[in-house]
């Protein structure tokens, strides 16, 4: 399974994630990367691994071609599997997260380790792991390549004015030339204190609304306390939802 969830910040797309992430990797015995491509702090927090700055080295890439059509790739001698294993922190339940690396200055001190990180998430596709991805908010990223790798795009979204309205501009640019494609790109309404929230979020957004995650107590009492969702409130409304909601992306998935 490759699957990517984008939409507005603050939709609460990382909570969601790092639980999806656990729940399947205890269903499937193929291992699980989440990929955090965000520069700011969150998933770390909701898989239940300590936090961590760690970035990849920008040497793992290598300039080829000739002058007038040069590209970077992988270094010689080097795999996706070896450098995630280098690289990866391993988490609860054996998910390892792989991320870009977080802001502590200027953009530029990343710079080039977010050159080295988009192409090993473009090359990840050739393993035979689950790969799920959580993107910034915005339209930079899932537009411009980053969600190249996933076989289904999710977009998350609140039943409020400002998220929907997000969510309609990333369904009007999932046909465009660099998004992914109408038919992979699907939306779940999140903190849902209305049962008719879903179907409010599918007729303005127009994209197939496939579930709906509860507005879930549990879920800021974890984030006030820095621990992963999971493992505060196991029985919580919020993660029976996200086990349905695997169940519903696993049919979903290629």
């Amino acid at each position: 399974m490759r699957v990517a969830f984008i939409g507005k910040g603050g939709a609460g797309k990382s909570v969601i994630v790092g639980t999806f992430c656990r729940l399947l990797a205890r269903s499937d015995h193929s291992p699980v990367v989440a990929i955090d491509s965000d520069t700011m702090p969150g998933l770390a927090y909701s898989l239940g691994v300590p936090s961590t700055e760690t970035m990849l080295d920008p040497d793992i890439v290598e300039e080829v071609g000739e002058e007038d059509d040069r590209t970077w790739v992988l270094r010689e001698g080097l795999d996706p599997a070896g450098v995630v294993e280098r690289y990866a922190v391993e988490g609860p339940d054996g998910v390892r997260l792989l991320q870009l690396g977080k802001l502590r200055g200027h953009a530029r001190a990343i710079g080039p380790s977010f050159r080295a990180f988009r192409i090993l998430v473009q090359r990840l596709p050739e393993t035979g792991w689950h790969l799920v991805g959580d993107l910034p908010g915005g339209t930079r990223q899932p537009f411009s390549g980053w969600a190249g790798f996933a076989d289904l795009v999710v977009v998350v979204a609140e039943a409020t004015p400002s998220s929907m309205l997000a969510a309609r501009r990333l369904a009007r640019l999932a046909g465009t030339r660099h998004g992914p494609g109408e038919d992979r790109m699907v939306a779940i309404a999140n903190k849902v204190d209305d049962a008719a929230d879903g179907d409010r979020l599918q007729q303005f957004c127009g994209l197939r609304v496939i579930g709906t995650v509860p507005a879930d107590p549990s879920v800021r009492a974890a984030e006030r306390s820095g621990v992963a969702l999971l493992d505060a409130s196991p029985d919580s409304p919020a993660v029976e939802a996200v086990t349905s909601l695997l169940h519903t992306i696993t049919a979903e998935a290629p």
